[in-house]
């Protein structure tokens, strides 16, 4: 059978909405759309290169509880209310993703909350521990 679990972050909307930050499915690791959110404090940046900072900590942080990391993502989304705030990112973005290439998609959308300024998901692969 295969493995499904789910992984949480803490954060309140969790709860409140009833998701989990990632849920591992065998082999794939499926991040929802993570908002710059410190959830430890729930407090969020008015600045949207820390927002996206924050974002990836917190993918990053369920990607290790799911056993990978981000040379393990084969696919990207980002969602942003401001298109004109993508670009101030793109360096962001380019540490955590340059070097494995994922698949990628940029929208512009109304996010939950007016103070949210970006939103990143994604879906990783896990390494196969006899390779």
């Amino acid at each position: 059978m295969t493995e499904r679990r789910a992984i949480l972050s803490g954060s309140v909307f969790e709860e409140r909405i009833g998701y989990a930050r990632a849920v591992v499915d065998g082999d794939w690791v499926h991040v929802s759309g993570t908002t710059g959110f410190d959830y430890a404090a729930m407090t969020i940046s008015d600045d949207v290169v820390e927002q996206a900072e924050q974002c990836l900590r917190n993918i990053g942080a369920a990607l290790a509880e799911a056993g990978c990391g981000f040379r393990d993502v084969v696919r990207v989304r980002y969602l942003l209310p401001e298109r004109a705030d993508f670009e101030p990112c793109w360096p962001v973005l380019r540490r955590a993703f340059g070097e494995v290439r994922p698949a990628a998609t940029m929208m512009v959308c109304g996010l939950a909350d007016p103070r949210m300024r970006i939103e990143i998901e994604v879906y990783a692969r896990r390494p196969d521990p006899g390779a």
